[in-house]
């Protein structure tokens, strides 16, 4: 019973310093910083970046009927964020969220983006803001970059709150994502899914004016 306490308490205090290392020691050394971005995605002033994640997943996609006939329409992300940092003497792969469609209570169930963090389970949910797919950014075949506005919070069960002082979230440097180009182009087709592949960067912004 006693080295199962130890147990305890050892992977507690781990969790605790990843949690710590996770949020202020990216592995490529000093505070976060974000690339440079088209004017439209620019998180406006009064927003200080405080944590961002390397989000591998997919962007998933139903054939619908429309205006022009049948056309794949996004339904929602499914994807998992990590970060690189150091840790004795080398660099740990660690998830610290989840990135997923799911109901803003803050909007009365609205459906909208969400980020969850896999270390107190804080929340944030966000609207779309701007868009870009400047090719002096943007990749060839990759979904749009984005800045999206937080509608919508929520601390962990135990107050913790990562994600819940979240201001604006700007998508970047993506790859993939893009809906198929065939496979919804007539009635027996409604109702197919696409689900697929990209990664991006997620870049969480907090007002400067608050801690």
């Amino acid at each position: 019973m006693t080295n199962f306490f130890r147990h305890l308490a050892t992977t507690g205090a781990f969790a605790m310093a990843l949690q710590s290392l996770a949020l202020a020691q990216p592995a490529t050394g000093g505070a976060y910083t974000a690339p440079p971005v088209p004017a439209a995605i620019q998180a406006p002033e009064g927003n200080t970046l405080f944590l961002q994640a390397q989000v591998e997943g997919s962007q998933n996609y139903v054939c619908l009927p429309s205006a022009s006939g049948f056309s794949w329409t996004f339904f929602s992300p499914q994807a998992t964020g990590f970060l690189d940092f150091k840790w004795i003497g080398g660099d740990i792969r660690k998830q610290i969220i989840t990135h997923f469609l799911s109901s803003n209570p803050s909007e009365n169930g609205t459906p909208r983006v969400t980020w969850q963090s896999s270390f107190d389970t804080s929340a944030v949910w966000g609207r779309s803001v701007g868009s870009s797919t400047d090719p002096n950014f943007v990749a060839e075949g990759a979904i749009p970059w984005l800045l999206l506005q937080a509608v919508g919070w929520r601390s962990g069960p135990a107050g913790g709150d990562i994600l819940a002082h979240t201001t604006f979230v700007q998508r970047l440097n993506t790859a993939g994502g893009v809906a198929p180009s065939a496979g919804c182009s007539q009635s027996d087709n409604v109702g197919a899914t696409a689900l697929v592949p990209y990664t991006a960067n997620y870049f969480f912004y907090k007002s400067s004016t608050k801690n």
